[in-house]
């Protein structure tokens, strides 16, 4: 059985990390993968979760099952969380997910049973697990172009009103690119004129431009259409990479339109994981429901992005040093994690054969995995790798 297994793709960030592990340059900069380092290059324990976790341990709660739905303290506290009070309580479902991941993947089942024939658009470049995870679901994927805005709105034109829009709601990934708010207020039009149904992916709020701003895009949609889909991933915004901690939201005109989500989301969650890890949702739970610890929380949030954007800061200045201004001025208006370069992948393996410097081949590097100090080295690795272009 086993020699008649075809040899499947690789992951193509999981391979440039094991690349990067095994490159003996003590200089290498490793900046492929999506977590948060601090100044020593470290994935901390944010102090809030840590608190709660100290809370949790005391209080040493049964291990028992909690369902195919998971933590229910977290699904309510992830509502608040999301949508802020835009829309009355019965328009909203929310079930636990493993990370954001699962999420994806639960509302896109649940769109393969509620809209069999949908197509699902997807950005052009899109976050690289969008289409697999879409097409392991059963489901037509087709790209709209994402950098140039005028471009998103007349490829979306196309959109038809079975179709569903997957939606990245604040720090895109992989340009760092966002819509203004006019142009999400065009897509609120044009899907309430059409009838597709945004879907959207929050997995990077609080590192854009503040938590409630990275939101607004969400709340606005849930605010002006009767449904929408949203998936959220807790990894980003509370550090909670390995205890894979998420949440599908699924928004309809009514309660009653919502009588028969939760449980179609359970039967995916069954055949899928059955249910979700409860540490994570546990400590998200702790946190967002003890105004001390949520006040923790946002501040170091605010922390973490403040980071994030002095690292872009300060590779933008450095590549202004070096003549390349008008190469670093997109640089400087996007946000999130990471920056996508208008590079190659031919020029991405200079980058990192030559220079020891690991993004994606698509361009993609994690500004929040820079060390600040190691800017001056990133951008001169740039430039040098652009010369022979002759930019």
């Amino acid at each position: 059985m086993l020699e008649l297994l075809p040899a499947p793709p690789a992951d193509p960030l999981w391979d440039l990390a094991a690349e990067y592990g095994a490159d003996p340059r003590t200089d290498r900069l490793d900046l492929v993968l999506g977590v948060y380092r601090d100044h020593n290059g470290v994935t901390p324990v944010m102090r809030a979760v840590r608190e709660a976790e100290i809370r949790l341990a005391e209080v040493s709660a049964s291990k028992e099952y909690r369902g195919l739905s998971g933590n229910p303290a977290f699904n309510g506290a992830m509502l608040e969380l999301v949508l802020g009070g835009a829309v009355p309580a019965g328009r909203a479902v929310a079930v636990q997910t493993v990370a954001g991941t699962g999420a994806l993947r639960l509302l896109a089942d649940l769109v393969r049973q509620t809209r069999p024939g949908a197509t699902v658009w997807i950005s052009d470049p899109a976050y690289v697990n969008h289409r697999p995870i879409l097409q392991a679901a059963g489901l037509a994927v087709r790209a709209y172009r994402w950098t140039d805005h005028q471009e998103l709105l007349a490829d979306l034109r196309g959109a038809g009103r079975d179709d569903v829009v997957l939606l990245q709601g604040c720090c895109h990934n992989p340009t760092g690119a966002d819509p203004t708010r006019e142009v999400w207020e065009a897509l609120a039009d044009m899907a309430a004129r059409t009838g597709w149904v945004p879907f959207l992916d929050l997995a990077y709020h609080g590192l854009g431009d503040g938590l409630d701003e990275d939101l607004w895009a969400a709340r606005t949609l849930a605010e002006r259409l009767p449904e929408v889909l949203v998936a959220v991933s807790c990894s980003k915004n509370f550090g909670l990479y390995a205890d894979r901690t998420g949440c599908a939201i699924v928004l309809g005109s009514s309660a009653p339109a919502l009588r028969h989500v939760e449980t179609a989301l359970q039967n995916a969650a069954r055949t899928l994981y059955s249910m979700p890890p409860e540490h994570g949702a546990a400590v998200v739970a702790t946190v967002l429901q003890d105004a001390e610890l949520r006040g923790l929380w946002r501040a170091e949030l605010d922390g973490m992005r403040d980071r994030i954007a002095a690292n872009r800061a300060a590779l933008v200045a450095e590549l202004e040093a070096l003549g390349l201004g008008g190469w670093a001025e997109p640089l400087a208006r996007q946000k999130g994690m990471f920056a996508g370069l208008p590079l190659s992948p031919e020029q991405m393996t200079v980058l990192r054969r030559d220079h020891a410097v690991y993004g994606t081949a698509t361009g993609r590097v994690n500004i929040a995995g820079l060390p600040v100090d190691k800017a001056g080295r990133l951008a001169a690795a740039l430039a040098a790798v652009l010369e022979p272009a002759g930019v």
